[in-house]
């Protein structure tokens, strides 16, 4: 077995003169490494480092211009004279197996369960989620009627050709933008998606893209790229369970796109090529109060597919003021539904508001001087403060006291704040007050002082008195002798 890249026709018939009978050439189909010549030409297709070979990538083999290339490579080692090939890194997909889950606390932003977050992958029609924002971000008449220039007849039937999902738009049909959205978002319309994203970017889809994968970077995805508007191209179209989460995120907040999100059937008008109405259905089936896994807190949001990508869904559930997100990816029909029925369920009923703290509790201290009676005083929450949390999630808190207080501090004193965190996500501040008055010693001593004074001074009064009843009574009685005598 040899790297017959590396080898000439004459150098495999020169091992042939030598004795060796059978001469088979590695190829490597499922990564690409990067000291080949042709590296560079395919860095877009690639979808994360091979284990412990850092001049290696895995490849995406889906990818047409990987395949032809590999086809390439094949033909000119059997013109050089191989007898065959040793075939490595067929086991791509063994490294890709494992769906991408990512559940959130949309109101705290708290990650509640992860498995393959940060991992790109292709991701369908999930793209269109992009695509929709932005145009619901450029500001466009929804309510506005376009027409299908011919310009994007070859997009159209390279869509068809690809069997992508459409309601048959042609060149010349005047459509409204609004059910340009519909279409795009309920039954992921491949050509609504690019109808719509054709007009708003004046014709140039490429352009549009770039505004995708721009906008995708003000939002903070750091492993996303997209190649296409609608996702039914998987060839570097790719992006992580985590990075959708913010995209999701941003669209989770336009009223707009979460009307049509959460819309289960949407009546399209006739349009001047289509004569008759037309009714499209979300495929987001736990929307349907018919399906098996329908829930009434789901709000939202896309679903995608290709074979590659596998079933993807991305939707948020909002239940008694709590609000979650959820995004799959790479599962399969029989699954994607009862896991995130599952994982939503879990969270509301594993999740709830609870005390955090009470004002009976003290929460620090802060050391006292100019007091025997205490050392240091006791600072108490000025009121309770509440979180929504597992009861397994720990509370801690950052205070904000001075390194020490002098006598006299008053009951009820405020002397600082607390910073409350639960699994160190922060819940909010609350004032810390004291809960009794601690006396300075100077004014101990002085009551103190004062009070000894006074029984001193009464104490000599009362000495005085009984002096002054005790000499009078002396005086009489001398008297009476001398009248006696006389």
């Amino acid at each position: 077995v040899i790297d017959a890249e590396y080898f000439s026709q004459n150098d495999i018939a020169r091992l042939r003169e030598n004795g060796i009978r059978e001469i088979y050439s590695y190829i490597n189909i499922g990564s690409i490494e990067s000291f080949r010549s042709y590296d560079t030409d395919f860095e877009k297709y690639t979808l994360g480092a091979y284990e412990n070979w850092p001049e290696e990538k895995w490849i995406d083999v889906s990818a047409p211009e990987w395949q032809a290339c590999t086809a390439s490579r094949v033909d000119s080692l059997v013109q050089k004279g191989v007898d065959g090939f040793f075939v490595d890194n067929t086991d791509v997909y063994y490294n890709y197996p494992q769906e991408s889950i990512y559940l959130f606390d949309a109101d705290t932003g708290e990650t509640l369960v992860e498995q393959n977050p940060d991992l790109p992958r292709c991701v369908a029609s999930l793209t269109k989620m992009m695509t929709a924002l932005l145009v619901l971000e450029s500001g466009t008449d929804l309510n506005a009627s376009i027409t299908i220039p011919d310009s994007l007849t070859p997009e159209l039937q390279s869509i068809r050709a690809n069997r992508g999902h459409t309601i048959g738009l042609q060149a010349g049909e005047s459509v409204r933008r609004i059910d340009m959205l519909y279409a795009m978002l309920l039954p992921s319309a491949n050509d609504a998606a690019s109808v719509i994203a054709s007009d708003v970017s004046g014709g140039d889809l490429t352009a549009f893209v770039a505004q995708m994968n721009a906008r995708a970077k003000e939002l903070g995805c750091m492993d996303t790229t997209f190649s296409c508007v609608h996702g039914l191209y998987d060839y570097g179209n790719v992006s992580t369970a985590e990075d959708l989460a913010k995209i999701a995120a941003a669209c989770y907040a336009n009223e707009t796109y979460m009307q049509a999100a959460n819309t289960l059937t949407y009546t399209l008008p006739a349009t001047n090529l289509h004569q008759n109405e037309r009714t499209i259905k979300s495929t987001n089936l736990m929307l349907d109060p018919e399906y098996a896994y329908h829930r009434d807190y789901v709000r939202g949001m896309k679903t995608g597919f290709t074979t590659l990508a596998g079933r993807c869904f991305v939707t948020f559930a909002q239940q008694d003021g709590h609000t979650y997100g959820l995004v799959i990816l790479g599962s399969d029909l029989d699954n994607i539904y009862k896991e995130a029925s599952e994982l939503l369920d879990w969270a509301f009923a594993s999740f709830a508001d609870r005390r955090l703290v009470d004002t009976t509790t003290p929460l620090t201290t802060v050391p006292l001087t100019k007091c025997r009676s205490a050392g240091a005083v006791e600072l108490y929450a000025a009121e309770p403060v509440s979180g929504y949390g597992h009861a397994d999630d720990k509370v801690t808190y950052s205070f904000a006291v001075p390194e020490r207080v002098s006598a006299t501090v008053k009951a009820d004193a405020v002397l600082g704040q607390a910073t409350v965190y639960l699994d160190g996500y922060e819940v909010g501040t609350v004032d810390l007050v004291t809960h009794q008055e601690y006396v300075s010693d100077f004014r101990t001593d002085l009551k103190s002082t004062l009070l000894l004074m006074a029984a001193l001074v009464l104490l000599l009064a009362v000495l005085s008195c009984v002096t002054l009843v005790s000499g009078g009574s002396s005086l009489n009685r001398n008297r009476r002798r001398r009248a006696n005598r006389k």
